[in-house]
């Protein structure tokens, strides 16, 4: 290339350099403009949404501080006898004065660690039942829990936040709603307030404190999800997604500002665990309950006889109702309050006591809260056209568990075959009628050989070995008269079917 050719590119390729280094500085004022205006930008807002953030979520901190003290760990002891099949064949429970006594206890001698009791059986022995939670409600040892988590026990021991223990003494219990009052003698105790479950709102932060697999003091929260859920007869259950395990049950679930709004109770689970959905008993029905334990010890219902279903859009649309509400009238117990004040099957139930029935299941919760003997008006759905009844309420029998004990001079309606291992109680008249059996009993508990044998709780037994079973009593007899190393056979009503079950006892060859 000649020299002029070369000064060409030369100059060329200095205007280029010119050029691109005013690009150069251009990008580079560009470029420290933009880092200079970035964190103006991007990390104010950041901040600012962070800070909001912060402070739009709960802190619990505070409240768990002054709510915990008042939750306590709760667990049962029962009593069993010490069963001696460890060691081959044993010696038979004998009384010393029995004639054959002297003969097994040559053959068949005591293993040397076994305890005896003066008839020559084994002891009872403390078996660990279960663990639960509960709540301090007064300051005078007080304390709510479930139920089920007292269900059974022989013996309560309640233990504080500060590790302290004592024996609880059980007031009450109510299986309808799963509720139970126990109390420990001490007093200044810390103690947690009533809340207004009925202010609750879907979507409210809530919280849980318990005993969860037995790890005590375990807080977890959520929101709550539902309101009103029908899990059960008496109970329009909160629906949460707070994390309730076993071990959780009885413990107090808590709104945002400390107040007990529910009781934990129920969880819904395929494994056992925890699956997102836990249900809570509202504290003012629970409240109501325990105030009636604590007073005469026992729950007193309002019953007027009558069997119900719901009320679907078919049937409304067929009757010329304008909404799916109300409560339809399937029987209607002879002799009982319902029929006394002109109430009919086919009727449709939709104001008792001046409350309305939304669904089937209001019904029973409010004829529940009534006290007995109130002569109350209910507006029914009849042809066509409304009609105003006056009713009289009676009681409802109060529940009976297979270990409680009937009062002196008292007459049992449940009786316990210990060896079988079932409660029974008397069937109602409206219950066989709807059935549409002549006789019979309800299972109220299955244990031992029973539960094994796949007996459950709500079978009517109608039979067993052949023999009508006509009342609890008559069961508790007859039973109790048989043949206790050998298999029978009971006929139970489970459902629309029929069904016979062998039961076989533990020393059964």
């Amino acid at each position: 290339m000649n020299q002029h050719g070369s000064l060409l590119m030369a100059g060329y390729s200095a205007r280029v350099a010119r050029v691109s280094r005013r690009l150069l500085a251009s990008l580079a004022l560009v470029a420290g403009a933009t880092v200079a205006a970035l964190p103006l930008f991007y990390t104010a807002p950041v901040h600012a949404q962070t800070a909001a953030a912060s402070r739009g979520l709960p802190d619990f901190a505070d409240l768990v501080e002054s709510a915990g003290p008042a939750v306590v760990n709760i667990r049962t002891i029962e009593k069993v006898r010490v069963q001696q099949s460890q060691a081959g064949p044993q010696m038979p429970e004998l009384d010393e004065n029995d004639p054959f006594y002297e003969f097994f206890r040559r053959f068949f001698p005591p293993r040397p660690n076994a305890p005896r009791n003066p008839r020559g059986g084994p002891q009872p022995e403390e078996v660990p039942r279960g663990v639960g939670s509960g709540f301090i409600i007064s300051n005078d040892g007080f304390i709510l829990t479930n139920h089920h988590v007292v269900d059974g026990a022989d013996e309560i021991i309640v233990t504080l936040a500060d590790k302290r223990e004592f024996k609880a003494k059980l007031i009450g219990s109510d299986r309808r709603t799963d509720v139970a009052l126990v109390k420990i003698n001490v007093s200044g105790l810390p103690s947690l307030k009533f809340g207004d479950s009925n202010k609750l709102r879907v979507g409210e932060w809530v919280l849980a404190i318990g005993s969860p697999f037995g790890l005590e003091n375990t807080v977890t929260a959520g929101i709550v999800s539902a309101k009103g859920r029908d899990t059960g007869d008496y109970l329009p259950f909160i629906q949460t997604d707070v994390a309730v395990n076993p071990g959780n049950s009885g413990g107090p679930l808590l709104n945002m500002r400390g107040e007990v709004v529910g009781i934990n109770s129920q969880i819904y689970s395929r494994t056992g665990g925890f699956m997102g959905i836990s249900f809570a008993i509202p504290i003012d029905e629970a409240n109501r309950v325990a105030e009636q334990l604590r007073t005469q010890g026992r729950v007193t219902r309002g019953r007027i006889g009558v069997g119900i279903g719901e009320v679907t859009k078919e049937v409304a649309e067929a009757l010329g109702l304008s909404k799916t509400s109300g409560a339809l009238v399937r029987s209607v117990e002879a002799g009982g309050p319902a029929e006394k004040s002109g109430l009919e099957p086919g009727d449709i139930m939709l104001r008792f006591d001046g409350k309305a029935i939304e669904k089937s299941s209001d019904l029973p919760r409010i004829v529940g809260n009534t006290k007995p003997g109130a002569r109350v008006a209910a507006q029914v759905w009849r042809k066509g056209g409304m009609k105003e009844l006056t009713m009289v309420v009676s009681e409802m029998e109060p529940d009976r568990t297979a270990k409680a004990a009937a009062k002196p001079g008292q007459p049992s309606v449940t009786v316990t075959a210990n060896w079988l291992g079932l409660a029974v109680a008397d069937l109602p008249e409206a219950r066989r009628n709807e059935l549409k059996i002549k006789s019979g009993v309800l299972v109220e508990a299955a244990d031992g050989a029973a539960a094994r044998s796949g007996i459950r709780q709500g079978d009517v037994l109608i039979s067993v070995n052949n023999t009508d079973i006509t009342s609890a009593k008559q069961f508790g007899e007859f039973v109790n008269k048989l043949d206790k190393a050998k298999p029978l056979v009971v006929l139970v009503r489970r459902g629309d079917g029929a069904l016979f079950i062998p039961v076989r006892p533990t020393n059964a060859k």
